[in-house]
């Protein structure tokens, strides 16, 4: 049975169509939504009653079907969207600029920064009037230096703020980031302003935190080394938050970063390992269905000991499907148990739909699923030594050939190094993630044998020098490469054309991969094109420092007077613009961008006092008397970048409002762009 003609692929189809609808197009309201639904509902009925009684099919049915497939992802979307629902914090909020006294519970911890400790906390009432939603809560480290329990209460008395736009030209949206893990708003929290009632709301991830917790202690007590036992935090409880950056970059760079974060590949593991040691039971039928119970239960129990996050949820859920698949020993029905997960998570979470971890974990798995075994079959070698890295090989490159496309468009980097990081990592992986499960159980119950947690730590001791050993080939890590959406999908149906050719070679299954080809190159040279066509004037917003780029067609001149960094806020820009730093030169007092004359003054104060600007950039917070400057020069806009101090820009705003000049702060409304 082809995939495609399974009932739940097309209306799961359907379903995800609805959301993105709704998610892009938000003119629908929750009424129309409604009506809509209520239309489609009927006229569902009515073709499936009228189907049933006819001799020929026609389509009326189907479409029907995929109607009301795509209102019930409009109204799921709406459901759960915190825009549309009533009782959500957001809609008490009038201004960032007012405090409200918010009640919360916190539910996940996130990686801390230098300056703060993050939480995911549901919120209970805000100013004394019940509410629901997510909120993002940053503790000062520095007032707070031990992290709190997950499940505790807390009284926030605070600025609820609402994430802004990015600041410069495709900046990372970390709004939209949050907004996509239905998290809205957030707050800043220091220690004069959270009072806790010394409650805790003890549901299931507030037993896990307590669980993981006391299984960290324990191996704390056995002398386990820090550094490795973050890494197995990670490996194993999916806790990233303290490992060090630099063995982060190194597992980047090397191409293994998803196994620092649970994911599918450490549920696939616990699948394939359960599946291991019970194939020694008979296979009877009631045998079989034993053994499905204990190997769901397995990975639901390792979901609650990983800490119930949402990563570890949807690929919990995910493999249980798949479990089921492979219980009923029809192939096909692995990949409709797919769609069915994939549909089940949805509904109650459509958000994952935009969530980065979601989209690479089913893209790959699909792809392991559908194009491993085509690998696999190219060569059968007889020694079974040969046959496992071979296996491990064609799962890596189905694995990376699927999510290439997305992990260009989201990173734009490339590590050629994958191939060499999948054949020595995964053999360490399976025997670190059968011992450290093992650890971890005996753990929570006080008992940690000495030899198992040296020869823990030992191995992932090897594995980071591994690890580290691959990334110092840094000159295979292909970075900053540009890819839009429209490439994105070109590049997709190239891929899937080029397969579906491998399977059965025709002059049609050719044809098509030569259209997809052709797609691509149009995408491509389409985007090539417009960004030669471009010209762009930008003040970017640098804390301290000044820094504008002008754009002209795919070479950018840069002006600054300071050393640009690696993490400079120019490279998502050339990237995304498909162009390149050509030049680099000293700010000037004066620049010309097409017809607009731009003034530039520093911390020298000094300008030529006959220039009439249309524009009038201020940075380095010059000491002026800016009404003074606007009798001389009267500019038309003003701009402050941000490395002026706040007092002189809030003077220089009144300023402006007084003279009717426009105003324009980099650091609340981001970048200032002059185009053609």
């Amino acid at each position: 049975m082809n995939a495609m003609q399974f009932p739940l692929t097309r209306i799961t189809i359907g379903f995800v169509f609805g959301i993105l609808f709704t998610y892009y197009l938000k003119f629908l309201t929750p009424i129309l939504a409604f009506v809509l639904l209520c239309v489609a509902i009927p006229l569902f009925i009515f073709s499936f009653y009228r189907s049933k009684k006819q001799l020929f099919q026609n389509n009326f049915f189907g479409i029907s079907t995929y109607i009301l497939s795509f209102c019930l992802g409009v109204s799921t979307w709406m459901i759960h969207s915190g825009q549309y629902q009533k009782d959500h914090y957001i809609h008490q909020i009038k201004s960032s600029e007012t405090q409200h006294i918010v009640s919360v519970v916190l539910r996940e911890k996130l990686k801390s920064t230098v300056y703060y400790r993050r939480y995911i906390a549901l919120t209970k009432n805000i100013d004394g009037t019940s509410c629901s939603g997510k909120l993002l809560v940053n503790f000062n480290a520095s007032q707070f230096p031990n992290d709190f329990k997950i499940g505790m209460q807390l009284q926030i008395n605070s600025n609820i703020i609402r994430p802004t736009k990015p600041l410069n030209p495709d900046q990372f949206d970390y709004g939209n980031y949050l907004a996509q893990k239905s998290i809205l708003a957030q707050t800043y929290a220091d220690g004069s302003n959270v009072k806790t009632n010394g409650q805790y709301t003890k549901d299931a991830f507030y037993y896990s935190d307590r669980l993981r917790t006391t299984i960290l202690e324990n191996l704390k007590k056995s002398h386990f080394q820090t550094q490795e036992l973050n890494v197995l935090a990670a490996l194993i409880l999916g806790q990233q938050q303290d490992i060090a950056p630099e063995i982060v970059k190194d597992y980047q760079f090397a191409g293994a970063v998803h196994i620092l974060s649970v994911s599918g590949l450490h549920v696939g593991f616990i699948l394939m390992f359960m599946n291991f040691i019970l194939r020694f039971l008979p296979n009877t039928k009631r045998t079989s269905y034993y053994k499905l119970v204990i190997v769901i239960s397995s990975l639901w129990s390792f979901a609650v000991l990983a800490g119930l996050s949402p990563s570890v949820i949807r690929s919990v859920t995910m493999f249980s499907f798949v479990a089921v698949g492979m219980h009923l020993k029809r192939e096909t029905n692995i990949f409709h148990t797919l769609v069915v997960s994939l549909l089940l998570i949805l509904l109650f979470e459509p958000s994952f739909l935009f969530d980065v971890g979601f989209q690479l974990s089913y893209v790959a798995l699909f792809f392991i699923l559908w194009l491993q075994p085509l690998l696999d079959s190219l060569w059968q070698p007889k020694n079974k030594i040969i046959t496992y890295f071979w296996q491990i090989l064609t799962v890596s490159f189905a694995a990376q050939i699927g999510t290439l496309p997305l992990s260009l468009y989201y990173f734009h980097q490339f590590s050629g190094l994958f191939f060499i990081t999948n054949i020595v990592v995964i053999p360490f992986l399976s025997v670190i993630m059968a011992l450290g499960v093992l650890t971890m159980v005996l753990s929570a119950f006080g008992i940690v044998p000495h030899l198992l947690a040296i020869s823990l730590e030992g191995l992932i001791f090897i594995l980071n020098k591994i690890i580290g050993g691959i990334a110092s080939y840094e000159q295979l890590v292909l970075k900053d490469i540009p890819l839009n959406a429209l490439m994105m999908w070109s590049l997709y149906f190239i891929i899937v054309a080029a397969v579906l050719c491998f399977k059965k070679v025709s002059f049609q299954s050719i044809a098509i991969v030569f259209i997809g080809i052709l797609l691509f190159q149009a995408s491509y040279f389409s985007s090539r094109w417009t960004s030669q066509n471009e010209q762009d004037w930008i003040v970017f917003n640098v804390r301290k420092a000044t820094l504008i780029a002008e754009k002209n067609g795919e070479s950018v001149t840069v002006y600054t007077n300071a050393q640009l960094s690696k993490n400079n806020p120019l490279q998502p820009f050339l990237s995304a613009n498909f162009c390149s730093i050509t030049a680099q030169k000293p700010i000037g007092n004066l620049a010309y961008f097409k017809n607009t004359k731009i003034l530039i003054l520093d911390s020298s104060g000094s300008y030529p006092r006959a220039v009439q600007p249309d524009v009038m950039l201020l940075c380095a917070s010059p000491k002026i008397n800016l009404e003074r400057v606007f009798r001389t020069c009267k500019p038309k806009v003003l701009v402050a970048d941000a490395s002026n101090y706040k007092s002189y820009v809030a003077l220089w705003k009144a300023t402006c409002l007084k003279e009717k000049i426009p105003f324009h702060h980099t650091s609340e409304k981001g970048f200032y762009r002059l185009e053609n």
